[in-house]
């Protein structure tokens, strides 16, 4: 599995997204994607499920270099101490003495991006984590933080597919060596049902959602975490690695609608 370097750490290409997994189903997802070989998984304090991925994690015994955990931090705990305070939890749930990469789930718009990063670089220096990030940050919210808090960020977690355009952010990213970690990569299924995605497939003996995931995994600078339930789908995300799409395929893959935007809460901010 290819891995992306930011900011001291690895992350590999594809990792386990857990939105939506509860209880013993997730421990099971999570056990069964580590069995076939994931090291990257994603949860969040909101998912509600950190526990049951920490007795995933405890059961599989794996050396903790091994692996690579994000956990994300609500836009309402976004105060000093109340970052620390779930961070503490977030930790204590995992079963682990650190994580990976902590993000700013979402941007709030009463928050102060100076003390958030403050805090969050000293959970880095205390060791406990080993990145910060960000994520659903719009290109106007990172130039702030890169360019005037200048907070050394491992990535931007966003929604990312084959039927959304994100060519501005993608061209700020990428001028900030900073990756683009895509969730939502398979459209929440809408990809599946694809005309031309599943023609694509055809060609290349793969499956609509492979061609999708496969078009994601080629570009330069970006990490998918499709969230699957089943071993089944856990290994057909895997086997999307090696789909080999040509210059026509993704000729045929621009050409489909890119404004399709899945996720947009209320809360969110104005997308570029």
């Amino acid at each position: 599995m290819e891995t992306i370097r930011s900011q001291g750490i690895g992350m590999p290409k594809l990792g386990l997204g857990t939105f939506r997994l509860q209880g013993d189903a997730c421990r099971a997802a999570v056990e069964s994607a580590l069995g076939l070989g994931y090291r990257h998984i994603d949860t969040a304090e909101m998912y509600g499920n950190e526990e049951a991925i920490g007795a995933a994690l405890a059961a599989a015994r794996l050396a903790r270099g091994e692996l690579h955990v994000t956990t994300k931090v609500w836009p309402d705990n976004l105060a000093p101490d109340a970052i620390r305070r779930a961070f503490d939890a977030s930790l204590k749930k995992l079963r682990l003495d650190h994580v990976d990469l902590y993000l700013v789930h979402w941007p709030s718009r009463s928050m102060k991006l100076p003390a958030v990063f403050e805090t969050l670089l000293k959970l880095k220096e205390e060791g406990r984590t080993r990145a910060i990030g960000v994520a659903n940050f719009t290109t106007a919210l990172l130039k702030t933080v890169v360019e005037d808090i200048r907070a050394p960020i491992a990535c931007n977690q966003v929604e990312y597919h084959v039927m959304l355009d994100q060519t501005k952010l993608m061209k700020y990213l990428a001028a900030h060596g900073i990756p683009l970690v895509a969730y939502c990569p398979l459209a929440q299924g809408r990809v599946a049902s694809d005309e031309t995605l599943a023609g694509i497939g055809k060609k290349h003996n793969a499956s609509a959602a492979q061609v999708a995931l496969k078009w994601l995994l080629d570009q330069d600078g970006v990490v998918a975490i499709p969230k699957a339930s089943r071993a089944e789908s856990q290994k057909a995300n895997l086997d999307a690695l090696k789909v080999t799409l040509d210059d026509e395929d993704r000729k045929a893959i621009a050409g489909l609608p890119k404004n399709r935007r899945c996720v947009s809460p209320g809360f969110g901010p104005d997308w570029d």
